[in-house]
């Protein structure tokens, strides 16, 4: 893709502490750990600038040296790579990303730092203009298989989330991925602890709130079990 149609920015949300990952995670972030031979990040930048991503703010707070270190401009990923970081007292994925604003623009998209998802954005990206809609959330239909179910998405549309309390009606999950008007979060308090979960429910309660169904399975590296996982699939991957 030429840089003439580059889309919006990517968000990855790189700053938590990995407690269920310690003690490997207390001196490696999660996004440095090794999966498949190299740190988990770079197979998501790489992912990320063969679909079309030009820029990717990495959100980073807990060991944010080690990722800066390693990533540096992006220049080696095929894409520009800036950083928005969170003060000492960790922000949650919400205030991340509302920390972030500034350098994310009137549109851009958002991936959790741990997920490692095999989709293009440019569909997603359109699904967003399409809907009129202030955001977006991928959706995936799991089940219960690989985590626990926390959306209900019937004919198109968004029906229910919570995180809390998961209901039977609930056959989806969030994906990991999802495509925000900057006004989606811009309202939401600057340098305040908060959950992308407030933010979702919020804007489902008004109306707000786009879903799109992705198709392809989602990996994570948020468990040691998923980290296993991953790297076992990332390796398959790269074999001939």
């Amino acid at each position: 893709m030429n840089k003439s149609n580059r889309l919006p920015t990517l968000a990855l949300l790189s700053g938590g502490l990995a407690t269920r990952l310690r003690p490997i995670t207390e001196a490696i972030p999660k996004a440095m750990l090794e999966v498949a031979g190299e740190p988990f990040v770079a197979h998501q930048l790489r992912h990320a600038a063969q679909h079309g991503i030009g820029t990717v703010v990495l959100c980073v707070g807990y060991l944010a040296d080690r990722i800066e270190a390693f990533v540096g401009d992006g220049s080696a990923f095929g894409l520009r790579v800036v950083y928005s970081y969170e003060p000492p007292k960790l922000l949650g994925t919400g205030g991340a990303l509302r920390n972030a604003l500034p350098l994310l623009g009137a549109e851009f998209l958002m991936q959790y730092g741990d997920s490692f998802l095999e989709v293009p954005y440019a569909p997603i990206v359109a699904a967003l203009r399409q809907s009129g809609k202030q955001a977006l959330m991928t959706v995936y239909r799991n089940e219960g298989r690989w985590d626990t179910s926390n959306v209900e998405f019937v004919a198109g549309q968004i029906r229910d989330y919570d995180k809390q309390q998961r209901r039977p009606t609930m056959a989806f999950i969030d994906y990991g991925l999802g495509a925000f008007r900057a006004e989606a979060i811009g309202d939401f308090p600057a340098g305040q602890r908060f959950d992308l979960s407030d933010v979702y429910r919020s804007l489902l309660a008004k109306g707000e709130l786009a879903g799109y169904e992705v198709r392809q399975r989602f990996y994570e590296i948020g468990s040691p079990e998923g980290l296993a996982e991953t790297d076992r699939y990332l390796r398959a991957r790269s074999k001939p």
